[in-house]
């Protein structure tokens, strides 16, 4: 068990221990106590799956659990892998209310507003605060299902005002066979939304440490139900970028595209559209989707560790030292500060914030589905129970 912390209505903690039943039980031992109401969790996806649900279900009984797999764990000492976290939640102090959606393909609004509405109405009835103000939505999808964007917006639409994040599950960088947990047991092509109101003060926030350059690329053939950029500015998708990154095609790989990203400009921001990897016809496939036409801008990254702590001081300003911290942080942003050799300055940073969470296929934040960002949720504190 690795240090576990226990903050205003919040306990965190985590297991290295890779038989699934003793993973479970050392998580259940360190969080449940009589007040628990809901547990979150984020797991390896080298656990083996169907054990992991069945003991998790032994461990922690009729206590409501839903989670995800990973690309890696954000836990109370900071990054991890093959290990598992959880965060309990407080009923005193947080109704958490979730939703499995089991079909991405038919997703729709007259499917989405009263799965919302019911969430809603489910956590106003346990008082614990007014839901319109002091509510938010955690979202989990498969990371890949390749329905992130449609499945966002139509969420997003139903939710109105009310904030979201949330994060695409991994398979620590197998890129095969990602999971959602809910219900009892992992599903795939599936999603989980998790309605999270509390009486304490929250921030969703959402960072990247990239800015653009001049460099415009037009996308100018696609294959958008693959995520493929067949072409860009007329020429070989692979071709052209590798150039504009100043080396040979077969030299393109995910530290490469980590350090050297596209994005797409909308409503004066820039948001990022990560490459997955090179195919052999000579395209990109892309993290994200993408559309024939879409304007690319070139991004650079400045200084991660720096951009991390800026946001984690705005975080404290805002809101005070924070109880804890939710967050879904690109697996490219892990592999761009293993390749620095910083990851060990970056866990500090993240342990001292109290962050618990994991690394992702891609982050969503209020609608929209994004690379290589942190993105979550900062909870801040009332007084002592």
């Amino acid at each position: 068990m690795t240090t576990r912390f226990t903050n205003h209505g919040l306990s965190a903690a985590a297991s290295r221990e890779p038989n699934p039943q003793d993973a479970a039980h050392a998580l259940a031992l360190a969080l449940c106590h009589e007040h628990a109401g809901f547990v979150l969790f984020f797991c390896s996806a080298e656990y083996p799956l169907s054990q992991l649900a069945d003991a998790l279900c032994q461990a922690f009984g009729e206590l409501p659990v839903s989670g995800c797999t990973t690309a890696g764990e954000l836990t109370p000492d900071g990054y991890d892998r093959g290990s598992i976290v959880a965060i309990c939640f407080d009923r005193r102090l947080f109704a958490v209310e979730t939703a499995l959606i089991d079909d991405l393909e038919h997703f729709d609004l007259p499917t989405a507003q009263p799965l919302v509405d019911g969430l809603l109405e489910r956590c106003r009835r346990q008082a614990v605060a007014p839901v319109n103000e002091h509510s938010f939505a955690l979202t989990l999808l498969d990371g890949l299902s390749s329905r992130e964007e449609q499945v966002l917006a139509t969420l997003d639409a139903a939710l109105g005002r009310i904030p979201s994040f949330g994060g695409s599950a991994g398979d620590d960088n197998h890129l095969t066979h990602t999971h959602v947990y809910a219900e009892g047991r992992f599903h795939t092509r599936a999603a989980v939304v998790v309605m999270i109101n509390t009486r304490l003060p929250f921030d969703v926030f959402s960072t990247h440490h990239l800015e653009p350059l001049a460099h415009k690329l037009v996308v100018t053939a696609v294959d958008r139900e693959r995520r493929r950029v067949l072409e860009l500015n007329g020429l070989s998708a692979a071709e052209l970028y590798a150039s504009l990154v100043g080396c040979p095609v077969e030299a393109l790989t995910p530290a490469v595209f980590a350090q050297h990203p596209l994005a797409v400009h909308l409503g004066g921001q820039h948001y990022i559209r990560s490459i997955q990897r090179v195919n052999d016809d000579g395209s990109l496939s892309f993290y994200c989707a993408v559309e024939n036409g879409i304007v690319l801008t070139a991004m650079q990254p400045t200084p991660l560790l720096e951009d991390l702590a800026r946001m984690l001081q705005d975080v404290e300003e805002r809101l005070g030292e924070p109880a804890a911290i939710i967050g879904c942080d690109c697996f490219l942003r892990r592999m761009a500060l293993e390749s620095m050799e910083q990851l060990d300055r970056a866990s500090a940073l993240l342990r001292q914030a109290r962050v618990i969470g994991f690394n992702t296929y891609g982050e969503q934040h209020h609608g929209m589905h994004v690379n290589q960002t942190f993105t979550g949720v900062a909870f801040g504190t009332l007084p002592a129970l």
